[in-house]
C-alpha cells in the first residue's frame, strides 16, 4: 500500500505479485507479534528490524508504538535490538518525529534532489509534486534530531547532474546518502524511459566520487562506503557485494517469508512466520538454492579482475532485463568503471587508516 503513485516504482503491475489481488495489505497486530516474539526467541546478540513498503507509515504510528512494546517484552538480557523506516516521509509530524528519535530509530527517507528533479516521477496519486512536504519532513526531523539518511533514486531526471545533486544535499545538510539506480523494463526487454543505462551510471559515479572526495570525512555515501569496508577486509553493508544472497528475509503482512524484496514471487516463499520456525526458515532447501544462485558466475566474470568485490553482481539486476539470472549483471560496465577510477584512492586511504595493506 502506498499514498504515492511514483512513475518508476517497480512494484506496480507486477505479474508476479502474489498478493496483487489482496484488498487490504496491513500487517495485524497478531502477525507483528508473532514475528517480533519468534525472532527474539533466539537471542541474536544484534537483532534488526527494517520496515518498509509500500509506505510502512500508513500502518500508523501506534502500530510502531506496539512494535517497540512487543521488542522490550520479547527481549532477552543482553540482547540490541535496532529498528530502521524507509519512508516517502509525506506523513512524518512532530508526534512520528518525537517517537523515532525517542527508539533511536535509523530513518530513510527518499528524496530524488531537487524540485524540480524530484517532482519529476515522485507525485501523488492527483499528480501532483511532493518535494515541499518531503523537505518539511527533512529538516522536521533535523529538528527532533531524528538519525536519518537520504535514499535517492537515479533516473533520468538526475543522472546527468551529479554535481547540482551533490550540492543540493550538501545545501540541506545531507550527511549521508544512498544512490539507488534505476533499471526498469518492457517485456520486451527494452529500457524504460525513466530507467538509466550503465553508462550513463558509470559517469555519475565517477564525477560523484571527484567532488565527495574532498568531503570524505564529513560525508558518506553508501556506495563507497561499501567499498572501503570491502578492501578493509570487512563484509560490507551492500548485500549485492555478499558472496550469497543470505544476510536478510522479507517478511510480507501476512507473515509469508521470502529470501529478497526483488523476489516476492510464489516459487521463492521461504515459508510463514505463524506455522514455520526461523530454524525451519534458515535451513530451507529454496533458501540455499536462492542463495547460492549468486555464486553462478557469467563467463566474462571468471577473467574479471573486479569479481571478488562485485561478486557477480546482484540478481535482481542479472535478471531485470531479460528474466534471464545467469546473465551479467546490468550494471557491470558502470562497476568496471567506477572500480577503475576510484580503487587507487580508496587503497591508499585504507592503508594509510588501518596500517596495513587493502584486501581484495
Amino acid at each position: 500500500m502506498c499514498n504515492l503513485d511514483c512513475e518508476y516504482c517497480f512494484y506496480l503491475d507486477r505479474d508476479t505479485d502474489p498478493y496483487k489481488d489482496t484488498s487490504t495489505r496491513r500487517m495485524s497486530r497478531e502477525t507483528l507479534r508473532k514475528m517480533v516474539e519468534s525472532f527474539l526467541f533466539y537471542a541474536f546478540p544484534h537483532s534488526v528490524f527494517a520496515f518498509q513498503g509500500g509506505e510502512p507509515t500508513l500502518a500508523g504510528l501506534r502500530f510502531f508504538e506496539q512494535l517497540v512494546q512487543y521488542q522490550q517484552r520479547y527481549g532477552r538480557a543482553g540482547q540490541t535490538v535496532s529498528n530502521a523506516l524507509q519512508t516517502n516521509a509525506i506523513l512524518l509530524d512532530d508526534a512520528w518525529c518525537q517517537f523515532l528519535r525517542s527508539y533511536q530509530w535509523l530513518v530513510g527517507a527518499s528524496l530524488d534532489g531537487t524540485e524540480e528533479m524530484h517532482d519529476t516521477y515522485r507525485r501523488n496519486r492527483g499528480r501532483e509534486g511532493t518535494w515541499k512536504k518531503v523537505m518539511a519532513s527533512v529538516e522536521r526531523m533535523a529538528k527532533h534530531g531524528v538519525e536519518y539518511n537520504v535514499l535517492c533514486v537515479l533516473s533520468q531526471a538526475n543522472i546527468h547532474q551529479p554535481r547540482e545533486l551533490y550540492a543540493f544535499f550538501r545545501s540541506i545538510g545531507v550527511e549521508y546518502l544512498q544512490f539507488i539506480p534505476l533499471a526498469e523494463f518492457t517485456p520486451t526487454g527494452e529500457r524504460q524511459p525513466y530507467a538509466i543505462s550503465a553508462e550513463e551510471y558509470g559517469r555519475f559515479l565517477v564525477e560523484l566520487f571527484d567532488v565527495w572526495w574532498p568531503e570524505r570525512q564529513k560525508v558518506r555515501i553508501r556506495f563507497f562506503d561499501n567499498l572501503v569496508e570491502a578492501l578493509a577486509g570487512y563484509t560490507p553493508g551492500n548485500c549485492t557485494m555478499h558472496e550469497r544472497c543470505n544476510s536478510y528475509v522479507v517478511v510480507e503482512y501476512n507473515g509469508d517469508v521470502y529470501p529478497c524484496d526483488f523476489f516476492v514471487e510464489p516459487h521463492w516463499k521461504l515459508g510463514n512466520v505463524h506455522k514455520d520456525t526461523w530454524s525451519q526458515i534458515a535451513r530451507a532447501e529454496l533458501r540455499a538454492r536462492f542463495a547460492y544462485g549468486k555464486t553462478v558466475p557469467h563467463d566474462r566474470c571468471l577473467e574479471c579482475e573486479y569479481r571478488r568485490l562485485c561478486r557477480f553482481g546482484c540478481p535482481s539486476f542479472r535478471a531485470k532485463q531479460h528474466g534471464n539470472a545467469a546473465d551479467l549483471d546490468y550494471f557491470c560496465d558502470t562497476y568496471k568503471a567506477i572500480y577503475s577510477h576510484c580503487l587507487p584512492a580508496l587503497r591508499a586511504e585504507v592503508a594509510q587508516i588501518t596500517g596495513r595493506p587493502a584486501a581484495l
